[in-house]
């Protein structure tokens, strides 16, 4: 039999011990802030306190957070740290309002223990997870794996894998009753043979890759890992395919796997709206000025709007109107509009140069703030673009899946202006389902953060 490694034979006493460091921080912070607001430690602060951890322990079993698997991406864990505490947060202050107690305590208490129990949760955290990622690195705490079915799935697993040292996982082969000339990859064994591995502890994982059209195979080989301890999972071929934030949902007694779906589910929609309309009203408040100068500037500088609002693609594919400054003589709104490109006659010259610095853009912190747009996503398109390049462009319709922004993945990455070749809309495609599937809160404000530092000029902006 193969011997475990420590933290696998002692699991029930980490998760524990994970519990307890949480709850030591959340008590440790508590009894910090009253320090910080000048009070004194007394009943009231103890009954607060046992509340708060046992809501806190609900919202973190509810969102897994003690359930965290090898290979789990810190920003995950992260945010899930940061929902526990935050929700149990608004719960306690809430029942303490409804109760009427929450004058028992200063303002400045609440602010201080949000704040020092959130960044103590987060912070420990990342030295846990920089720990693991080294010692796995040096083939401690390692596990090993074999994979079941010669495929491109299993192969693409296993170079995931691969690029991944700090999971800390061993190959032990590819499995496969097929023979070695029927195969892309190079052959351990057959299929009795890696459940016999799994059978005699000699493999910790086993991963079938088999197509989907091998059910009764696929069966047979979990049937029969019904006596083993292994863990077993399957990774389809369908997985190969360009799959948006898949996931496992149960429907009643059924289970199902998506394949398209939008990354904002739960609360992880109005944390994006959250972040959205704070980001919106703050800049909006500095740009208030520059705005109505460049308002002027149009209206005195050429006859027409000064607002140009364009049909474009929404979330979900519904059509929009996004706000810019008027930048042309034209105002092509129709099923068939011209890209502006080098040296376009219809510029206007001042609208170059708003162009050239993304100035013509800011109207749309408005429409961020009416829900259409939000600051980061893929760019919107002309309706007559969309209608173009979605029979041209595999899952070009995937972008839609999340609100369009005003900055994206794909336009700090330089796809941005005029997509004069079938191959730059294709980049620009490619980065943006990149952002879907990628997306998180930090993510964004990387992308808002990456924005800023590049600058707003672009030698592709016409």
């Amino acid at each position: 039999m193969q011997k475990h490694g420590f933290v696998k034979e002692h699991y029930f006493a980490f998760a524990f011990l994970y519990r307890s460091v949480d709850l030591m921080f959340v008590s440790l912070s508590l009894f910090v802030s009253t320090l910080l607001s000048d009070v004194t430690f007394t009943f009231q602060h103890s009954t607060l306190l046992f509340g708060s951890v046992l809501v806190f322990l609900y919202f973190s079993d509810f969102l897994g957070l003690y359930h965290a698997k090898r290979g789990d991406l810190f920003r995950h864990v992260a945010l899930s740290s940061a929902s526990a505490w935050s929700g149990n947060f608004i719960v306690v202050v809430v029942v303490a309002f409804l109760t009427e107690t929450l004058d028992l305590f200063p303002r400045s208490l609440f602010f201080y223990w949000f704040g020092i129990t959130l960044s103590s949760l987060i912070i420990w955290r990342f030295f846990l997870f920089t720990y693991l990622d080294n010692i796995r690195k040096h083939g401690r705490n390692a596990r090993t794996y074999a994979i079941v079915g010669g495929t491109d799935a299993g192969m693409q697993l296993k170079e995931h894998i691969g690029n991944h040292p700090e999971l800390g996982l061993n190959f032990r082969g590819f499995f496969d009753d097929r023979r070695q000339s029927r195969l892309p990859c190079e052959r351990s064994g057959s299929f009795d043979e890696a459940i016999e591995l799994a059978r005699s502890s000699k493999v910790d994982q086993l991963y079938i890759t088999l197509s989907m059209k091998a059910e009764d195979r696929i069966n047979d080989i979990i049937f029969k890992c019904g006596d083993t301890t292994c863990d077993v999972y399957i990774v389809p071929d369908l997985l190969v395919f360009n799959l948006i934030n898949s996931r496992v949902h149960h429907i009643g007694e059924q289970v199902s796997l998506s394949v398209f779906e939008s990354p904002y589910f739960g609360s992880f929609h109005g944390l994006k709206r959250t972040i959205d309309i704070a980001f919106s009203v703050m800049i909006l408040s500095l740009i208030a000025i520059p705005m109505l100068t460049i308002a002027a500037a149009i209206k005195f500088t050429s006859g027409g709007p000064i607002i140009f609002k364009q049909r474009r693609y929404g979330l979900g594919g519904k059509s929009i109107e996004v706000w810019k400054f008027r930048t042309m003589t034209t105002a092509e709104n129709g099923a068939h509009v011209k890209q502006a490109s080098k040296n376009d006659p219809r510029i206007t010259p001042l609208g170059g140069f708003l162009r050239k610095h993304s100035l013509d853009e800011l109207p749309q912190f408005i429409n961020v703030l009416k829900g259409d747009m939000s600051i980061v996503g893929p760019r919107p398109h002309a309706v007559a673009h969309n209608e173009e390049y979605r029979r041209k462009v595999s899952y070009y319709m995937l972008r839609h899946k999340v609100k369009p922004g005003i900055t994206g993945w794909a336009q700090i990455n330089g796809w941005r202006g005029e997509t004069d070749t079938l191959e730059k809309m294709q980049q620009r495609v490619e980065h943006d389902l990149e952002y879907i599937r990628r997306w998180s809160p930090w993510f964004d404000i990387k992308i808002i953060f990456l924005t800023v530092i590049k600058g707003f000029t672009d030698d592709n902006a016409y």
